[in-house]
């Protein structure tokens, strides 16, 4: 079967890894280079334990706190647009614990045994790099504490093995944090990457199996017959396809529309700093959660990452904003002083949904075009199941039942009503 990927991200890429190694012929279709979006620069945590989404309970109110501030983790700058009102609203209607529990049940689900996809990937010649040291949740006060305790239920039923850390615990566990954090959230089974090596690392995989990867190639157009699409026009000509996977990031809400489909696809700005010798050695990666910054070790370096902004496409690093993060671990950690970076800041373009939920599924009424997208801060974490998905779909044109938190169609006018039903009750 002839299938076309549009996008060579981390989900792309994985995806047409996997689709050649079931014997398909695969064009990858990227407009820019392989990688070079919103994975090059992130964290690179593979965090099932951790994937709940971004609307969590109290997060409206804290957000209207945040946006007093300059260097607040969260900045929505306001836009005359009815999509993107419509994308806040929708935001907001989800911020509450029901919400957040299913849809942290749904990732943890998705997730399934994607640790065994990634050794495999390894053990087939996929080269990156990966450690398994585990995730620290580090937590300042006694009341987030607990907070965090609440939802641990979920993660134990999936067998993730949360360790709960308080007082000098958790200071056992990580020498390098201050007696200011009262206690943290270990999570044993989770992993980090250098995040700019997965997508090149599935790329050359996918090249040497056969796939051709196409680079600075725009989709301009698309070829149906009926309710099949039969051909992409493209800017280095048309390519005929059996079937087409839409996995371009935050960008799939634009390419969406040549196809006659409408996504809620907003993007969410990520900033990282790196230093190629780390100030402060951390034995794995680590959340300064109240501060919504990140740490991630690597080999000698340390990574920091953080920071939600909704600015539309623009790509401008704002100095304020990264210069919060250099500062976001210096409660948590002994001695921070918050030396300067040796590269300037780095910013991407997460795809954000209304639930933090990714898009997998059939786009729109097409018999053979898939979407797998809007994975938000989750795209390395669900790479591996992402691109399950998509060869049972392409192979069987059936979408699985397991994906229908997922579904494309569930951002209707009639979710919306009944959501706020739900909050007029409450």
């Amino acid at each position: 079967m002839r299938v076309v990927v549009i996008g060579g991200g981390v989900i792309g890429m994985a995806s047409a890894y996997e689709l050649v190694k079931q014997g398909h012929e695969v064009t990858v279709l990227e407009a820019g280079t392989v990688g070079g979006g919103a994975s090059r620069g992130t964290a690179g945590w593979i965090c099932p334990a951790d994937s709940g989404p971004v609307a969590a309970p109290g997060m409206v109110l804290q957000g209207l706190r945040w946006m007093l501030h300059a260097d607040s983790p969260l900045r929505i700058r306001p836009r005359a647009s009815l999509p993107y009102l419509g994308f806040l609203l929708g935001m907001a209607q989800r911020c509450n614990a029901d919400d957040f529990r299913a849809g942290l049940r749904a990732n943890i689900a998705l997730f399934g045994d994607s640790m065994e996809t990634f050794d495999a990937w390894q053990q087939e010649g996929v080269a990156f790099e990966m450690q398994a040291d585990g995730l620290l949740i580090a937590l300042l006060g006694r009341d987030n504490y607990e907070h965090h305790l609440h939802d641990l239920d979920i993660v134990r039923d999936a067998g993730l093995d949360p360790v709960a850390l308080e007082g000098d615990a958790v200071r056992e566990h990580e020498p390098a944090l201050s007696d200011r954090v009262h206690g943290g959230i270990f999570f044993p089974h989770e992993r980090h990457i250098r995040s700019e090596t997965l997508a090149p690392g599935l790329a050359a995989a996918a090249r040497a199996r056969g796939v051709e990867v196409r680079e600075r190639t725009a989709l301009e157009g698309v070829v149906r017959d009926g309710r099949r699409v039969t051909a992409l026009r493209t800017s280095d000509g048309r390519i005929p396809a059996d079937a087409v996977v839409l996995a371009a990031g935050v960008w799939t809400e634009r390419l969406a529309r040549l196809f006659g489909v409408r996504l809620p696809i907003e993007p969410g700005k990520g900033y990282s700093v790196e230093y190629a010798q780390a100030p402060v050695r951390l034995r794995s990666a680590t959340s300064f959660t109240e501060r919504k910054v990140v740490g991630t070790p690597l080999g000698n370096a340390l990574r920091l990452a953080g920071t939600m902004e909704f600015a539309g496409y623009d790509p401008t690093v704002d100095p304020v904003r990264a210069a919060a993060i250099l500062r976001g671990p210096a409660e948590f950690l002994r001695d921070w002083t918050a030396p300067e970076p040796d590269a300037p800041a780095w910013a991407g373009f997460r795809p954000m949904t209304p639930d933090s939920l990714s898009i997998i599924g059939r786009l729109g009424a097409h018999d053979n075009a898939y979407v797998a997208s809007g994975h938000g801060m989750f795209g390395i974490t669900m790479a591996p199941a992402t691109a399950r998905a998509v060869v049972t779909m392409v192979e069987t044109g059936r979408v699985p039942a397991h994906l229908a938190p997922f579904a494309p169609d569930r951002f209707g006018a009639r979710d919306t009503v009944a959501r706020l039903r739900r909050l007029r009750a409450r």
